[in-house]
């Protein structure tokens, strides 16, 4: 993503596309379509026309269209807080509904009716027979929707959501989680307090999203809390099954020894990748953005030869697409919570548990990751 100074851009817009736009526009975004376009000055005092397209790799739930003096990313920020997805059980005496909750994205996965006797039965029935029956068909309802949410909820004998949120317009909802019918693996990441809706079906799900929100804020911060006390831990025993600050962290990758890679969701160190086409040599840098500027960096020391930038670009952004390949799992942390902060202050905002222990003085020669002991915060 491109930002456009402010003072300096003429004039840009940026077109979100839905993946419910219209087929003819991109028939395959499937999770729609992005379109940035505008001009610029850049750094050598030039117009410049820029226009970037791509499918982003979530669903977005935004369609917009836009002019203004810079590009409007905040949607797309939205995208990278997190994957961690949340089930939805919306349940009344209409039917029941099930969903799931991604960042910003929102997914029906089933849902069906039900027709449920009312209190009061017609004149001429037994009272005593009609209340069993009514007692009975709620019973085979509650039954169902226990059925169906371990169907949902559950894949290769574990819950497939980080919590899972129950809400409903009657008491069906207490009915169903103080059964022996709901399954105890769900019961274990059930959100408490269970919610109030006025609506069942998709407004009710709707509702549901925006009566959790401070909720599921709560779970990711106490798991933030939880992440990096277990890191904190390895720490204070000394077990050598740890990494942190961009030097050691990035050596312990390329061993393939981390396990959890931990980072600050605001962690600023840039990438750059530089060629030397007279030595046809090529060097990877991890810098600050002060030591970025320096201007050095970009000609060779021997020769001054001007080097050639292959790649500028945040690291955040480069480990997201490449983690994968270092066999590694990645944790975004706030420093919003204690823990957080104190990890971000005292540890760079970046290290990681580590799959076996490593001695890391041995590695102290001049390698391929640049690094400064300056704090990066």
């Amino acid at each position: 993503m491109y930002q456009v100074p402010h003072e300096q851009a003429f004039r840009a817009r940026c077109h979100y596309i839905n993946s419910a736009a219209p087929q003819a526009v991109q028939p395959d975004a499937k999770n729609g379509l992005i379109i940035y376009c505008g001009e610029i000055v850049d750094d050598n005092g030039k117009e410049k026309k820029v226009t970037i397209d791509f499918e982003p790799f979530k669903p977005i739930s935004t369609t917009m269209y836009l002019c203004d003096n810079k590009f409007h990313c905040e949607d797309l920020a939205e995208l990278l807080e997190g994957d961690e997805t949340f089930g939805f059980l919306i349940m009344d005496g209409n039917g029941a509904l099930y969903g799931t909750l991604a960042g910003n994205h929102r997914e029906i996965i089933h849902k069906f009716s039900v027709e449920l006797p009312k209190k009061h039965g017609r004149g001429g029935q037994s009272a005593l027979r009609f209340a069993r029956l009514r007692l009975e068909k709620r019973h085979n309802y509650v039954r169902k929707v226990a059925e169906i949410a371990q169907q949902v909820f559950i894949n290769h004998a574990k819950p497939n959501v980080c919590g899972l949120v129950i809400a409903g317009s009657a008491d069906f909802k207490t009915e169903l989680t103080t059964s022996d019918l709901f399954d105890s693996r769900l019961d274990a990441i059930l959100i408490k307090p269970m919610l109030d809706v006025s609506y069942g079906g998709e407004n009710g799900f709707n509702q549901a999203i925006e009566l959790a929100s401070e909720n599921l804020k709560n779970v990711k911060f106490i798991k933030e809390k939880k992440l990096i006390s277990s890191f904190l831990d390895e720490v204070s025993q000394d077990t050598g099954k740890f990494c942190f600050g961009i030097k050691d962290t990035m050596q312990g990758l390329d061993m393939g020894a981390v396990e959890t890679l931990i980072v600050w969701e605001e962690f600023d160190i840039k990438r750059l990748v530089v060629r030397n086409s007279h030595k046809d040599t090529q060097e990877t840098l991890l810098l600050s953005p002060l030591e970025a500027k320096n201007p050095k960096l970009y000609r060779c020391q021997e020769s001054n030869v001007e080097l050639d930038v292959l790649e500028n670009r945040l690291f955040v952004e480069w480990i997201v697409e490449n983690y994968k390949n270092f066999g590694c799992k990645l944790e975004f942390i706030t420093d919003r919570s204690q823990e957080g902060n104190q990890f971000c202050k005292g540890f760079g905002g970046i290290g990681g548990t580590m799959r076996y222990k490593v001695e890391f003085e041995m590695f102290d020669e001049p390698g391929e990751y640049e690094d400064s002991d300056e704090d990066f915060m």
